[in-house]
């Protein structure tokens, strides 16, 4: 009735006048009460009954048509919604939802402030709502339909006893036998001998069988919560007449499909995942990740066609699925009236095939970072991402090679004198004899960050005879109180 009436007036359309209001659908023998009022409920309406039957008993009676379909689903959406409670969650019956909060209530501040947070979070959506925890499924459900709201079972067997027995989730048939055999509330069902329950109902199903309902309940038997996970927006899949041992030639259409999904929706991928199903019952999984959105089907089939090799066929594939696990907003462009390619797609192309064949690790986009320690001074990340709009100004990073040694490499130095610069270096065995020189630029420890006794740095640009550029720090001085005597290391290589 709630969603009835937000469509309503999202739709601007009048709402019906003030009185009893019914939703009715369709039954098996004409139309049937889907949802009421208040008013209504008043007037002895009841969900379920026939509409004519209801309209005889309050000619003023205004009906309306349900759209039961569309409330199935936007209850499906709202249990997707209550995860941000709980991890667990799954729509129940016509209009109830069940979380599993098992260690997340104190993430709220325990589970009273958690109930609180619900209601209101509900009724910010326009919804009403009767919430209750227990240590089952069964309590739950039976606290929140017939018992008092915002309910904080921790005893079942106890606080169960008043509630009535069509609490515990029985078919009606079931609860009117109850009824004559005077049984009306779930204490009267507990005092009876689970031997004579038993001979009763033992051949009937879970939902008429008040005994197997009333284990659930108090935790006696298990009842486990099945959440289904989210289903993804960009999924394709294609399941074949027979098996085969090479999907290669379906991923096209596959592709074009997923493609075209993105496309209605405004997004590119950037992880797309496929999905092989053998006929032994095994799933086999690859995934490729874009250094950009792309919705190319070409692109996307390129980047499979050396890993589908990996998948072990066994007795063959039936079921072949594509899933976007990320997508991003991607516009479409038009850079030239006469040139339909676009050339600013070319290096995100490359960018993917390289990561797809040697992994991806191996690519990748020094930024600079804040900091005036040099291997502290550049941060890796992933291709094509944006630089810092603080980055460092252009001059000073002229100054630093372009290849940085990670870890520095320590050198033997000879120099003329102890505070000066180096006249001749050892380097991998190898003798350099020093020409020119720049510096020195002094570079102290973030003391901040490094611990304490850290030593300050004297870096020089030199110049050996050959005309090799090298950048070389003394760490240390003479007599500082840190350490020995200064040690000498080769930092970087200019180009």
């Amino acid at each position: 009735m709630e969603r009835w009436t937000k469509l309503r007036q999202r739709q601007r359309n009048a709402l019906p006048p003030e009185g009893p209001l019914a939703l009715i659908a369709d039954g098996p023998k004409g139309p049937v009460i889907h949802d009421l009022n208040e008013a209504a409920r008043e007037a002895g309406i009841r969900r379920g009954a026939r509409a004519v039957d209801m309209r005889a008993l309050c000619p003023a009676l205004h009906f309306e048509q349900a759209d039961p379909a569309g409330d199935k689903v936007a209850l499906e959406k709202l249990a997707l919604w209550a995860r941000r409670w709980c991890p667990w969650s799954i729509a129940e019956g016509r209009s109830g939802l069940l979380l599993d909060t098992t260690g997340s209530d104190h993430l709220w501040g325990g589970e009273a402030a958690m109930l609180a947070d619900m209601e209101a979070r509900f009724k910010m959506l326009g919804y009403g709502c009767r919430l209750a925890i227990a240590p089952t499924i069964g309590a739950a459900h039976a606290f929140s339909y017939y018992g008092e709201s915002h309910t904080l079972c921790t005893d079942p067997a106890a606080d169960l006893a008043p509630l009535p027995v069509a609490s515990l989730r029985l078919e009606p048939d079931t609860i009117l036998l109850l009824h004559r055999l005077g049984l009306r509330r779930i204490g009267d069902l507990m005092a009876v001998p689970r031997l004579h329950l038993t001979r009763r109902f033992s051949r009937s199903e879970l939902a008429a069988n008040p005994l197997l309902r009333l284990d659930q309940a108090l935790g006696r038997t298990d009842e486990p919560l099945d959440a289904p996970e989210e289903a993804l927006p960009f999924h394709a899949q294609k399941s074949l007449a027979e098996p085969i041992v090479d999907p290669m030639n379906h991923l096209p259409d596959l592709f074009r499909q997923l493609c075209a999904l993105l496309q209605e929706a405004g997004h590119g991928a950037r992880r797309v995942r496929l999905t092989v199903y053998r006929t032994d019952g095994e799933i086999g999984r690859i995934e490729a990740a874009t250094a950009a959105p792309t919705r190319d089907p070409a692109h996307m089939a390129s980047l499979f066609r050396e890993r589908v090799e990996h998948l072990d066929p066994g007795f063959g594939f039936d079921v072949i699925a594509l899933e976007a696990l990320a997508a991003h907003t991607m516009n479409t462009v038009q850079t030239d009236l006469t040139a339909p390619s676009d050339d600013s797609l070319d290096l995100p192309r490359l960018i993917d095939r390289l990561t797809n064949r040697f992994g991806d690790a191996t690519i990748y986009c020094p930024l600079p970072y804040e900091s005036h320690v040099p291997e502290r001074a550049r941060r890796n990340a992933p291709p094509l991402a944006k630089k810092p709009k603080d980055e460092m100004s252009e001059p000073f990073a002229a100054q630093r090679p372009l290849r940085l040694l990670d870890p520095a490499e320590e050198v033997r130095v000879l120099y003329a004198v102890p505070e000066g610069p180096p006249a001749q270096f050892v380097w991998r065995r190898r003798p350099h004899r020093i020409a020119r020189h720049q510096g020195p630029e002094r570079i102290a420890p973030e003391w901040w960050r490094d611990r304490a006794g850290t030593r300050l740095r004297d870096y020089y640009r030199v110049e050996d005879t050959t005309g090799r550029r090298f950048w070389l720090y003394r760490e240390g001085l003479h007599g500082d109180g840190r350490g020995g005597e200064p040690r000498w290391f080769l930092h970087g290589l200019f180009a």
